[in-house]
Formats: C-alpha cells, sequence, structure tokens
C-alpha cells in the first residue's frame, strides 16, 4: 500500500514538472510577446494617470478663473457674468476653454442661467444643455430651467417633456414636486388633461408631504372632472 502511495506521489511530481517544464517552454518562445503586451499596459496605465492629473490641473485653473464671474452672477450682474469685466473671464470663455471639467460644466449651467434671466432663452437651452452631470440638485434644476425656456418660448410639448426629465433626475424632495406640478400646469395648458392627471397622481403619491401636494387633490379632482366631459 506504501509503495503504491509513493509510485501514485511520483507520478504527480512528474506531471507537475511536465506542466512546468511546458509552462516555462512556452514563455520562452514567446518572449516577445509577453514584453510587448507588459510595456503596452505600463504605456496605458501611465496614460490613464497623466490624463487624469492634466485634467486635475486644468479643472484646478477654472475653478481659479470662475470666481469672479459667480460673484457677478450672485450680484445678478449677469452681462458681466458672461463676458468679464476686461480684468476677469467670465463664464463663456471658462466654458469654451475648460468645458469639458467639472467647473467648466458648472460655467455652463450659470451661462445658462444668466441668459434665462436676460430673456436670452435660445442661448439659455444652449448652454443649460452642455450641463449634463449627475449633481444630485443642479442637474435636475438644469432641466426644469430648459422646461422654463421652452415655456417662453411657447413651446409647451417640449416644456412639459423637460419638466417630466427635471422630475425623473435624481428624485428629491425638493426638485421633483415642483417640476411635477409644472408639468401638469404645462398639459393642462395644451389640453392633454390625462397626462396632467397622471403628473398630479404622481405627485401625490410619491411625494405626498411637499408643499406642491397640500392642494394637489383639487387639480386631481378638476382633471378627472374634466376627463368626464
Amino acid at each position: 500500500m506504501a509503495k503504491q502511495d509513493v509510485k501514485q506521489r511520483d507520478e504527480r511530481l512528474e506531471n507537475v514538472e511536465e506542466a512546468l517544464s511546458k509552462t516555462e517552454l512556452w514563455i520562452e518562445n514567446n518572449q516577445k510577446i509577453l514584453w510587448a503586451i507588459l510595456i503596452a499596459l505600463l504605456l496605458v496605465a501611465l496614460g490613464i494617470f497623466g490624463i487624469t492629473k492634466y485634467k486635475q490641473k486644468r479643472n484646478e485653473t477654472a475653478s481659479k478663473l470662475i470666481y469672479k464671474a459667480q460673484e457677478y452672477f450672485g450680484n445678478e450682474q449677469y452681462d458681466m457674468a458672461l463676458n468679464g469685466d476686461g480684468n476677469h473671464v467670465g463664464l463663456l470663455d471658462i466654458v469654451n476653454s475648460y468645458g469639458s471639467t467639472k467647473t467648466g460644466k458648472l460655467a455652463s449651467y450659470y451661462a445658462g442661467i444668466a441668459y434665462l434671466k436676460q430673456g436670452n432663452y435660445k442661448e439659455a437651452i444652449e448652454y443649460l444643455k452642455k450641463y449634463n452631470t449627475n449633481d444630485q440638485v443642479l442637474a435636475p434644476m438644469a432641466l426644469g430651467a430648459i422646461g422654463d425656456c421652452y415655456m417662453e418660448l411657447e413651446d409647451l410639448q417640449n416644456a412639459a417633456s423637460y419638466y417630466g426629465k427635471a422630475a425623473a433626475k435624481n428624485p428629491n424632495d425638493f426638485t421633483s414636486p415642483l417640476f411635477l406640478a409644472k408639468q401638469g400646469n404645462t398639459y393642462e395648458m395644451i389640453g392633454d388633461y390625462a397626462k396632467a392627471l397622471q403628473a398630479y397622481k404622481t405627485l401625490k403619491k410619491d411625494f405626498p408631504l411637499s408643499n406642491e401636494a397640500f392642494e394637489i387633490n383639487k387639480n386631481i379632482a378638476n382633471m378627472e372632472e374634466k376627463l368626464k366631459k
């Protein structure tokens, strides 16, 4: 029995040694390919690191430049915020030069809102659409602002569509009920009472404690009455 165990162990060792020999032979025959793969992986890693550092540096620069524009924006000096004051660049320059950075996208949002406040709705839409981030509050606010622009342009279908997108973006108790209410009101203006009713019912169901939900039953009853006619 002991001899048989020894024999089986020896066979296993021989199999392992044979496998190792084949592996060593394969490595020896494919050294050039392996080195090429290793170098390629190293270059990719270095490239990713370099791009990340480059983006960080650009974002830091943009963060320094946007400070004055934000100050003008906060003071409702929208033209200065957009175009700068001669000594400091404005939001538009920051978007053009650093639009792909986090700060550059924030500049797009500010520029869009500034244009909206000025009544330049088409320009506002253009810049608000560039703000394609997933910020918990600003992302839905940007979509809702696009809806406001379309409302001002009397494009009610697009307004209702963007209010719906804003309500569904990062659902929360602040922006979602606000834009569901706007969407319902817009569909009422269009005369699409079924979609208005749907928006109001969603508001009541999902955000019952919101300010917009306090008198929503009146809106629901009104839409249900209109749909009976």
